[in-house]
């Protein structure tokens, strides 16, 4: 519907303004495929963040456990069981005489972190093993990493190459911990 209106001569045309159902459907589309890519690429985006976490933590426990060797000329002991907060690793606690690295804190970490996944059915998470004090494995084992380090990279356990990540202890008479453990 025009209206027109006639002012100081000059002819001016109202419409009604406002968008047409195609318009609003073709918003919609848009908007949908957008949110889908969003949607899809965003699981991915939380796998690589819980990896920069698991890195982190990892490293971080490793220097702790180096400075606790420096200061007690071993690193923390725990026979021949793998300790860890998962069922299969005792369900040790993060900190405290139960902690599953024992020792460590908190003297050299305040808590000891867990599997950004916060799994700890079987064998999951973060485990640590040091038979005699000379020696020690990290691992995050099973259900923690959701992706795994290759050969020559960080990270990359020998002996668990698609269902663990490791730290080891960096002393050359330790390869046959992390290669063998």
């Amino acid at each position: 519907m025009i209206k027109k209106c006639f002012l100081s001569n000059k002819k001016v045309n109202f419409k009604y303004k406002g968008f047409t159902l195609i318009e609003l459907l073709i918003v919609i589309a848009i908007i949908g495929l957008l949110a889908s890519i969003v949607l899809v690429s965003f699981p991915k985006a939380m796998k690589g963040a819980r990896d920069v976490v698991r890195k982190s933590d990892m490293k971080q426990l490793q220097k702790a456990i180096e400075v606790y060797r420096q200061s007690n000329s071993s690193y923390p002991v725990t026979g021949w069981s793998w300790w860890g907060v998962s069922v299969n690793g005792g369900s040790r606690s993060t900190s405290g005489s139960n902690a599953y690295i024992p020792g460590l804190t908190p003297d050299y970490a305040g808590v000891l972190p867990i599997d950004p996944l916060k799994d700890s059915s079987g064998w999951s998470g973060y485990i640590y093993l040091s038979p005699d004090g000379t020696c020690y494995k990290l691992l995050d084992h099973v259900n923690g990493p959701e992706s795994f380090p290759s050969a020559g990279e960080p990270f990359y356990d020998p002996v668990r190459p698609g269902w663990a990540w490791m730290v080891c202890s960096p002393d050359p008479a330790c390869l046959y911990a992390c290669n063998g453990w």
